[in-house]
């Protein structure tokens, strides 16, 4: 206790020096003056007297710092002198201030918003209990590593397997909810009854799903979403036991689902069903439109799991050839599944962000060293006055802090703002499915990476200043002070960092460069079809409409009632359009050639007779669907190109039959080859793709696509309102036109977020490293100034100082961007699976790039080469 009475009485002495010291200067002075008069009644003189009793007492300064060393903390006393020290030095220096903390804040905005993405995607630990041991179950074929499975084979694999706790499968689907004002489109998901239990989650209202509630005979039973529960039913609790209407089923509200909660891979998601297994598809092995969700045993790593499963789909493909063959097993932690295509991009962003910060950081140091040059003097006659080393290391490492303080409340302020305008960006459909970004914001990771950033910049904006003194002799940095020389060290220094800067913004232009190219050729990719003046829109239509001559007479209503509306040219229908995924699937084989059970996968596509010629689609040889070919006539098919060059090379497939897997096989006439239709995502490569008449294969869900001679927005609605007109009960997306779903698809958007954030990064990275060099060319020209008048004095000319000046710049600016080419195709091969169409060492991006780099960075260069060539030799002599 009594140790730290003396702690807090000391502490307590630095707010109160200032009595303090008057107090103190009294006591000594009393003290001196009994000295004093003792030595005259000695017969000294006054002045003798007054010497002889300072010198006994030691030195009044002395005796002074021995005291408060006595009653206050030196170190914190030192500190606090030190950051008021640095406080005015940062108030006399505007200027420098203002940049120095723009460009360090500038850095940390960039690194802390991109981050929070980060931590949000990759981070963030996901809303389940022990998340870790969760993982994603998919089968597993040749051209789709992590494909959906069918029910049956999820029957077995849960019965089969020794790994799983637990192992569940759900399906997002869309829904048609039937209303009192009538039937309109809602986002559900098809669970099984473990689902939630084996995630962890609990509902925050009312109860999770009984086992055995999924099963066909059981009442159905229906789970809320928080929003779905906040948007239709108002947040009211006596939600509980009532009976909403989904696809024609009432099904009971018994519980709700807590705000945290969200599973990104069936999101948007409002109603979350009992699976209830009885549709066609869930009853066939062959049909796969699910996805598993599985939580591992204690003791069981995803390696063990996985060679478990793909031991049960080996076992199940011997049981099973027909259905089974050539079908593995995949597993991938769910914490990938849930991020999704994301990962690479934020990588990528991230990666950019650290790029501009270490820029930015290096800026910032050339600057403080540009200012430690000024103050060579002041630190000399400070070091030759007795100031030691560790006194003065404490001045700087107190500016550095309060620099990146300064620099990191203004960081920190603009990420902020940079997370909130990032996340508008992304178009509202698209952050649906990104439910981890729903409380994007600053959290302890956030902070932790911030101050991490910021202890990094400290540590760096300390030790240059004091390493740069520790290198310097005292008595030359007085000399050099006192004479204005060239400061040749800073000048080594200086131009090294310069080389790094552009080095690094070399890196950025052209990973943005590449970025850019991509993007512009995957917005320009041939889909095969004519997108301007095309609409599109998706209908889904009531349970009644599920039989096939229901189906075919909803059809041609459809089509007839479109058609009559003013502007329209033609009307077709597809149950997937172009731009959309390489899903549902279909097994045939080739007849007349032997077969061996082997399945021939690829996209199956059911469409109206005049659904080509709407598109704009080319016919490469044969015919298109007739109006005519219904169930009552043979069946045909289309096959695209690159169906024709897989399956039938060097022959004409024209006349050929096909065959789905069946017993006996039904044949299937081909009678057209079409030229290529991207109908999976534009990034993507065409695919075999079997196109079969819609009248040969009616379903009540299917999309129409209008070709038009005017506007095409003004459509839109009158579209909705014709459908409506046929049937009160039909349901329909909001439309769209084919030029605004390529722009807006899920891989445009990626490659254009990329390229324009990436893209930013490397303006500013130009910007600071321009900027740098323009510092260093300007310090060394201000620090020959007398060399140059000299140089003009005996005759130079005003073109050979040019040329002396842009010279040093161009070395600098030579050495950055050849080391900067070499650094930027390692890093354009890190990232080449985000490229599209454009080779990872595209020699006309790392051309334009470096020109453009040597362009501006010399632009830079001539300003001060232009007031070097303006010397007045005798004013430049003048001024030493």
């Amino acid at each position: 206790m009594r140790a730290l009475r003396t702690w807090i009485s000391k502490l307590a002495g630095l707010w109160t020096s200032a009595w303090r010291e008057r107090e103190l200067a009294e006591e000594i002075e009393a003290n001196l003056q009994l000295h004093v008069d003792d030595n005259v009644r000695r017969g000294m003189s006054a002045e003798e007297a007054r010497r002889n009793a300072v010198m006994r007492l030691g030195g009044v300064e002395p005796t002074k710092q021995i005291y408060r060393e006595t009653r206050t903390l030196p170190f914190v006393e030192n500190t606090i002198q030190d950051f008021r020290f640095a406080v005015r030095q940062l108030r006399k220096n505007p200027g420098f201030t203002a940049t120095a903390t723009f460009i360090l804040g500038l850095g940390i905005c960039a690194s802390v918003a991109i981050f929070g993405f980060v931590d949000a995607a990759l981070i963030k630990p996901l809303p389940y209990s022990n998340p870790d041991r969760l993982v994603g179950v998919f089968e597993r074929i040749e051209w789709c590593h992590l494909c959906n499975i069918s029910y049956p084979d999820y029957v077995d694999w849960k019965k089969l397997n020794k790994s799983f706790g637990s192992f569940d499968v759900y399906q997002h689907t869309g829904m048609m909810l039937t209303t009192a004002s009538g039937a309109e489109a809602a986002k559900g998901t098809r669970v099984t009854d473990g689902f939630f239990r084996t995630l962890g989650v609990t509902p925050v209202l009312g109860r999770d799903f009984f086992p055995g509630e999924d099963q066909p005979a059981a009442p159905r039973a229906v789970l809320l979403s928080y929003s779905g529960w906040q948007k239709r039913y108002g947040g009211e609790r006596g939600v509980l036991g009532q009976t909403v209407t989904l696809n024609g089923e009432a099904n009971v509200i018994i519980g709700v689902l807590p705000r945290e909660f969200h599973f990104a891979p069936a999101e948007p998601t409002d109603f979350w069903t009992a699976f209830h297994a009885s549709g066609e598809c869930d009853e066939r092995r062959s049909c796969h439109d699910l996805y598993g969700v599985a939580r591992l045993k204690d003791g069981v790593s995803i390696e063990t799991a996985l060679a478990d499963v793909k031991l049960i789909a080996q076992q199940l493909e011997a049981q099973y050839p027909q259905t089974n063959r050539g079908q593995g097993a995949s597993l991938e932690p769910l914490k990938h599944g849930i991020a999704g295509n994301i990962r690479p991009i934020l990588m990528l962003l991230m990666a950019g962000a650290g790029l501009l910060l270490l820029i930015a950081t290096v800026n910032v140091a050339s600057l403080l060293l540009v200012r430690s040059e000024n103050r060579r003097k002041e630190i000399s006659v400070r070091s030759a006055l007795g100031a030691s080393s560790g006194r003065l290391a404490s001045q700087f490492v107190t500016e550095g802090l309060v620099l990146v303080a300064a620099g990191s409340a203004a960081g920190l302020t603009a990420a902020s703002w940079a997370m909130k305008l990032l996340l508008a960006l992304i178009p509202a459909d698209m952050l649906e499915g990104m439910p981890y970004l729903r409380d994007l914001g600053f959290n302890p990771r956030i902070l932790v990476f911030s101050f991490v950033l910021a202890a990094l910049a400290a540590v760096l904006f300390s030790v240059t200043p004091a390493l740069h003194f520790a290198l310097s002799k005292t008595g030359e940095g007085i000399a050099e002070g006192s004479r204005g020389s060239s400061g040749k060290g800073w000048s080594r220094v200086g131009s090294k960092l310069v080389v790094v800067e552009l080095a690094m913004a070399m890196v950025l232009l052209v990973g943005a460069g590449l970025l850019g190219k991509s993007l512009y050729r995957l917005l320009r990719v041939d889909i095969g079809i004519l997108t301007d003046h095309l609409v599109t829109m998706e209908l889904g239509a009531p349970r009644a409409y599920e039989k096939p001559e229901k189906a075919i007479a909803l059809e041609r209503l459809v089509l007839n009632q479109i058609e009559s509306l003013p502007g329209v040219r033609s009307v077709g229908i597809a149950t997937d359009i172009p731009v959309s995924h390489w899903g549902n699937t279909t097994w045939i084989r080739v007849l007349g050639r032997p077969w061996n059970g082997e399945h021939l996968e690829m996209p199956e596509r059911d469409v109206s007779a005049g659904y080509f010629r709407t598109l704009g689609a080319k016919l490469a040889r044969g015919r298109f669907f007739e109006e005519s070919e219904d169930a009552s006539k043979p069946h045909v098919a289309i096959v695209n190109q690159a169906f024709a060059k897989q399956y039938f090379p060097g022959e004409d497939p024209i006349g050929k039959q096909l065959s789905y897997i069946s017993t006996p096989p039904v044949p299937i006439d081909i009678i057209g080859i079409l030229e290529d239709i991207k109908e999976g995502p534009l990034d993507t490569d065409n695919r075999s793709t079997l196109y079969v008449p819609f009248n040969q294969s009616p379903g009540n869900y299917f999309n129409i696509v209008v070709r038009i001679s005017q506007a095409e927005q003004p459509l839109i609605p009158a579209l909705a309102a014709t459908i409506r007109q046929i049937d009160f009960g039909i349901v329909t997306s909001p439309g769209e036109t084919m030029t605004g779903r390529m722009n807006d698809s899920y891989s445009a958007y990626l490659h254009r977020s990329a390229a324009w954030l990436v893209g930013g990064f490397a303006v500013l990275a130009l910007l600071l490293g321009v900027v740098g060099l323009y510092g260093v060319v300007a310090y060394s020209v201000s620090q020959r100034t007398r060399e140059i008048g000299i140089r003009m004095a005996l005759g130079a000319q005003p073109g050979s100082v040019y040329g002396l000046i842009l010279k040093e710049a161009g070395w600098l600016t030579a050495a950055g961007v050849g080391i900067g080419l070499v650094c930027s195709i390692g890093a354009a091969t890190l990232m080449k699976a985000l490229l599209f169409g454009v080779r990872s060492w595209d020699v006309e991006t790392l051309l334009c790039v470096g020109a453009m780099l040597g362009v501006c960075a010399l632009l830079g260069s001539y300003i001060p080469a232009r007031r070097a060539a303006s010397v007045n030799p005798v004013e430049a002599l003048h001024t030493e």
